[in-house]
């Protein structure tokens, strides 16, 4: 069996029975796509979809993401009005810190609804990390609700890089 493991800002396809696509989600969204007649399928894992217009780097990468993710399923011999869909994520990992989750979730909803992709099956939302294993040939999803504790941690200077890090 062939396993690919996919994190943010990555996508993966397989036309392989033996392929499974895996990532962990918090705030991300990953939508996994596939063409049960061709036999393929992708998975992508988006950070942030929300258009930001003071940050270029993150424009349309929502967007980007998935016309990506289906113009590769394409190459591979989907085809696009056969497409199904199936999203999960958007949790919200550290309570009032932001809505990037909804956001997230508003976005991959509204982007299937306007290209006509079906959205067979969905979890967002929660407090939890996904654990996902993505079958693309099939389209078969396994997901795993997994409790992280979210820690703020304070981390003195280093006398070496006199840097001070925050790490969660």
């Amino acid at each position: 069996m062939k396993q690919i493991h996919i994190t943010q800002g990555e996508y993966a396809t397989g036309d392989d029975r033996g392929t499974v696509i895996s990532t962990l989600l918090g705030s991300c969204v990953s939508c996994c796509l596939w063409d049960l007649s061709a036999g393929v399928g992708g998975m992508n894992h988006i950070l942030h979809a929300r258009v930001q217009a003071d940050d270029p780097l993150q424009n349309g990468s929502g967007i980007n993401t998935m016309e990506v993710l289906i113009n590769a399923l394409i190459k591979l011999g989907a085809t696009r009005s056969n497409l199904k869909a199936k999203a999960f994520g958007g949790a919200q990992m550290v309570s009032g810190l932001s809505d990037i989750g909804e956001q997230n979730t508003a976005f991959i909803t509204n982007f299937l609804a306007q290209e006509g992709i079906p959205l067979i099956t969905q979890s967002f939302g929660g407090h939890q990390a996904r654990n996902l294993k993505f079958w693309p040939t099939s389209g078969r999803v396994m997901q795993k609700l997994t409790d992280v504790e979210v820690r703020w941690m304070e981390i003195e200077p280093s006398a070496q890089s006199g840097h001070e890090v925050g790490l969660f």
